[in-house]
């Protein structure tokens, strides 16, 4: 693994089928140079293999605030890819809800100025809620970099677990982003 040169990257993962692969993200982002730290949502841990991602980073995954008084492990973010993102989470993102670690941590990354790319993993029925589309444009308006729209992504039936997922598509986003 190259020496870390581009900075912390947050890869904040949900509850998705994706989420079972998120660790070829992390691998990728470390190959390109960035020191990766994972933090699911409380149904995301779910779907994620602890161990290994653990081992990748050599630091725990968070999926709780810490206790006051308590040292963080967590040090500041430069970036941060959420993927997968889910309905759930970029509709509460866009209302400004932060009843989760990632939540929050997402809802002050947009005040911090902090590049911010989403990753959307919904069904195609999900997608026709107004709520999501709103949402969508919410965030873009705020500043994220949502891949989501034709031949960028396109959600599959429900009950198919989704589409298979092209795990460069995030990292080259965020790397576009941060291009002078």
């Amino acid at each position: 693994m190259p020496e870390p040169t581009r900075g912390v990257l947050y890869v904040l993962v949900c509850a998705s089928p994706r989420a079972r692969q998120v660790a070829t993200l992390v691998e990728r982002a470390q190959a390109a140079g960035w020191t990766v730290r994972v933090i699911a949502t409380p149904q995301g841990v779910r779907f994620i293999d602890l161990p290994t991602l653990e081992a990748l980073t050599g630091f725990p995954v968070r999926t709780q605030y810490k206790q006051p008084g308590t040292p963080d492990v967590l040090p500041a973010a430069d970036a941060m890819i959420v993927c997968p993102a889910t309905f759930n989470t970029i509709n509460k993102w866009a209302l400004g809800i932060a009843d989760t670690l990632a939540l929050g941590l997402l809802t002050e990354g947009i005040g911090m100025g902090i590049p911010i790319v989403a990753a959307p993993a919904l069904n195609s029925a999900q997608e026709q809620h107004h709520a999501f589309r709103r949402s969508v444009d919410a965030l873009r308006a705020m500043g994220v970099t949502v891949l989501y729209g034709p031949g960028v992504y396109e959600p599959g039936p429900p009950g198919t677990g989704g589409r298979a997922y092209d795990w460069d598509v995030p990292l080259t986003a965020l790397h576009r982003r941060l291009e002078p």
